[in-house]
């Protein structure tokens, strides 16, 4: 065996170049602590947040609108609170039907 091709001083510049660029790109692809993996791994979290916000901004919406129906009608809250509270005026007597499956 050729000591001389174990050197790495005595290599070619061309493959001493090519190892050196592996090296780089493999560094700034996936070790890097702004690697690509890492900014794509951001990027794919970044669109579903944004997705979520949207969601979450037209439920909001929403909302508010019902906060103002109940505002501005009396009956809606007295509908509500009949319903779904089992609240009843003074002398009513309050049937509860159970639908049969």
């Amino acid at each position: 065996m050729n000591l001389q091709n174990l050197n790495p001083l005595r290599w070619r510049k061309s493959f001493l170049a090519l190892i050196l660029g592996g090296f780089i790109f493999i560094w700034f692809a996936f070790i890097d602590t702004y690697s690509l993996w890492t900014r794509i791994q951001l990027n794919y979290q970044m669109d579903e947040l944004q997705s979520k916000k949207e969601k979450l901004q037209k439920e909001t919406l929403i909302l508010k609108e019902k906060i103002e129906d109940l505002k501005n009608d009396p009956t809606l809250l007295e509908r509500i609170a009949r319903e779904e509270y089992g609240m009843k005026k003074e002398g009513e007597t309050v049937y509860k039907i159970k639908e049969v499956e």
